[in-house]
């Protein structure tokens, strides 16, 4: 029988007084990172039952608006990565980066 392992992954949420979020930290021990700060967050699950997706979205009310659309292009990026490495659809992975482009130069996020 094989050894099973349970990895955790935390977050905390510090609300104000209108149940805002101030401060957010996440801890995942086995990637080394241990209740570290962060302004934003976005957590997928998948409901297999439903089909369909759950969703968290969080962001401290201190969050700047240019760093959150950094922090949406980035994760844009990342999921067109991830869709590649889970369907290896090329064409539509293509379609993703190139969107991805466009939201970038609309908003002025990359340097030219």
């Amino acid at each position: 029988m094989a050894n099973n392992h349970t990895s955790k992954i935390e977050l905390s949420v510090e609300l104000d007084e209108n149940r805002v979020p101030e401060k957010l930290h996440w801890t995942a021990e086995d990637g080394g990172i241990s209740n570290e700060e962060a302004k934003a967050m976005m957590l997928a699950v998948w409901d297999a039952k439903a089909k369909e997706t759950l969703r968290i979205d969080l962001w401290t009310k201190d969050m700047p608006v240019d760093e959150m659309k950094q922090f949406f292009h980035q994760t844009l990026v990342e999921m067109s990565n991830t869709f590649h490495r889970a369907t290896q659809d090329e064409k539509m992975t293509a379609t993703m980066r190139d969107f991805c482009d466009y939201f970038a130069e609309k908003l002025e996020l990359k340097k030219t």
